[in-house]
């Protein structure tokens, strides 16, 4: 009796596990501001590659030039797990941080706006998981 419970809790763990691991490193995400769904597997996805290297580069030069720790500008700190996917995602769409609405991203074009959300969005404090192999390092 005790094995049988231990098997079929064991089966439980397997399967929270499993889809836990499922959400990790999301695949796609839904963009307000496009109306359209991102696939976000597709390609390559590391720092090197042309869209995430882009994200990754314009958040780095763009938003670290004033979120970085014990900046002179009143910038709260950022880096890319601050926020949930949904919250960064919210972030973009609704542009209510003052850095949106002072021009501050005018910099940037459209394409890299959604190549900065997709490379946060991707990499946000609700993605990781040791145990992926995408994500493990």
């Amino acid at each position: 009796m005790q094995k049988g419970l231990v098997v079929l809790l064991a089966g439980l763990l397997a399967v929270v596990l499993s889809t836990v691991a499922t959400y990790a490193r999301p695949g796609k995400r839904y963009d307000k501001s496009t109306d359209t769904c991102r696939i976000l597997t597709s390609g390559k996805l590391n720092w090197d590659s042309d869209h995430w290297g882009k994200g990754a580069q314009k958040f780095k030069e763009v938003c670290k030039s004033c979120h970085t720790r014990n900046n002179d500008k009143g910038a709260k700190f950022l880096y890319m797990e601050s926020f949930s996917s949904k919250g960064w995602n919210a972030i973009f769409a609704k542009k209510r941080k003052k850095c949106a609405q002072d021009g501050s991203w005018d910099v940037l074009s459209k394409e890299e706006l959604l190549a900065v959300n997709d490379y946060l969005y991707r990499n946000a404090n609700d993605t990781y998981d040791p145990n992926d192999a995408d994500t493990c390092g």
